[in-house]
């Protein structure tokens, strides 16, 4: 086998893109858009370093676009193979797409460069898309695959490709465990090689029960300040996250009464998707099945406002404090969240809550780092609102968790690849398992090949 590096690598997060090549068949794993400071970066609008009429079909770790975005791209380029992936993984992704499209193309426009792709780009992608659940044999050519729940968000998977005896897995994006809604990342007990993003990789988030009380207090306090919570939350799974959470503290009144605004058409789209799967314990843990099954409805309680139009979210500014506003993008490089940093990050009475990793030149990244003025809609906003980080809520694993998915491996593997870091965070990844697992550890560079 033949293993080549699209994206997500040289100290990249983002851009999930991996070609994997046998003496009959080449797979893609992703296809993801590269992102920063700008929502989409240009490096997307670039010819594929591979002919996508020749890849036979492409495996998809999860739904979000950092892994997903660059496949209607790729159907436009003349791929025409399979696309396989869980049930729920298609379902969101189909969402994610069509959600993204129009605020990429804009973004690219406004910066003079061509669109990306179609909504007609789009929909072709999906007739060509197949579901499959873990563990469901997968056979490409001469390639074996089963995919493994990866306890990331609803949907996601490792997936184990097997070709003449050899075996690699491809992490995707590991879970954070325990996660209250989701099943923990499954085991894999052997692998002769491992590409395995490295996120979070020098860092211990704090406790599940530790951040629900952090944000307990966080509300209590913007209660007593009449202030806003402001909280950049992503559509997908942390929005869904914060609601199973807010929903325990209002229903045993751990918090006072306060208005509580999920300002995101795309979360409450997606939100929707998650309640078609709440029953299905192949994607929901036991203990949000049980407690649904006793007649708890799944994100919804008091005083929780959805606003789906221009005209609901505008009226959030028409509530008096103190409230809650949870609105996308998680990193404040668009959406409505955007709207309301402007008009609350000067209030020295609110506070800005980031739950998720803020990516190199992204707004989040650059207030979480301290700023005092930033520039949003070309107009200059004073930061004096007060700045709070939950490491718990990531959806990604931490060192820790991504040791202990690794072990099992640890006795048949022969390389480890890590993708999906910060250079810092892989650097203290490979330091880490070089000396506690003596298994050779490798940053690949873009474009860099491996024979396997």
């Amino acid at each position: 086998m033949k293993l080549t590096f699209y994206g997500a690598s040289s100290g990249t997060v983002t851009g999930s893109n991996y070609l994997l090549e046998s003496d009959n068949a080449k797979l893609l794993i992703d296809c993801g858009l590269f992102q920063g400071e700008h929502f989409v970066d240009k490096r997307n609008l670039e010819s594929f370093a591979y002919n996508p009429k020749e890849i036979d079909a492409v495996l998809v770790t999860h739904a979000h676009v950092d892994h997903t975005g660059r496949l209607p791209l790729l159907y436009k380029h003349g791929f025409r193979g399979d696309i396989f992936s869980t049930e729920a993984t298609k379902d969101f992704t189909e969402e994610l797409l069509i959600d993204s499209e129009h605020i990429i193309n804009k973004s690219l426009i406004e910066r003079g460069f061509n669109i990306i792709y179609s909504l007609n780009d789009i929909n072709d992608t999906m007739k060509i898309w197949k579901k499959i659940s873990y563990h469901e044999k997968l056979s490409v050519k001469d390639f074996e695959i089963e995919f493994y729940d990866a306890g990331h968000i609803l949907g996601s998977a490792c997936i184990k490709i097997t070709n003449n005896g050899k075996s690699i897995v491809f992490s995707g994006d590991l879970g954070n465990m325990p996660a209250p809604l989701v099943k923990d990342t499954e085991p894999i007990d052997q692998a002769d090689y491992v590409v395995m993003e490295s996120t979070y990789g020098d860092r211990v988030h704090s406790e599940p029960a530790k951040r629900k009380e952090v944000l307990e207090d966080l509300i209590e306090d913007t209660a007593k300040t009449k202030g806003v919570l402001l909280i950049p939350a992503f559509a997908m799974e942390r929005t869904q996250e914060l609601l199973y959470e807010l929903d325990d503290l209002v229903e045993n009144g751990r918090i006072p009464p306060i208005q509580i605004f999920v300002d995101s058409p795309l979360a409450i789209k997606l939100t929707s998707i998650y309640k078609k799967y709440s029953q299905d314990p192949n994607y929901f843990d036991a203990e949000a099945i049980a407690l649904m099954r006793k007649g708890d409805a799944l994100f919804d309680f008091p005083r929780l406002h959805l606003t789906l139009t221009t005209e609901q979210s505008k009226g959030i500014n028409n509530i008096p404090s103190p409230k809650v506003i949870i609105a996308g993008s998680g990193m404040s490089n668009g959406g409505r969240i955007l709207h309301h940093e402007r008009r609350y990050l000067p209030d020295p009475n609110s506070t800005l809550l980031f739950i998720g990793y803020q990516a190199n030149g992204t707004l989040g990244r650059i207030i979480q780092n301290g700023a005092k003025m930033v520039r949003i809609f070309g107009e200059d906003t004073p930061v004096n609102c007060k700045i709070k980080s939950i490491s718990g809520y990531s959806a990604h694993a931490d060192q820790p968790l991504l040791l202990k998915w690794l072990k099992p491996m640890g006795g048949s593997l022969k390389k480890i690849f890590l993708t999906h870091g910060d250079t810092d965070q892989i650097e203290a990844l490979q330091e880490v398992i070089e000396d506690y697992m003596a298994i050779e550890t490798i940053k690949p560079m873009l474009g860099g090949t491996f024979e396997l």
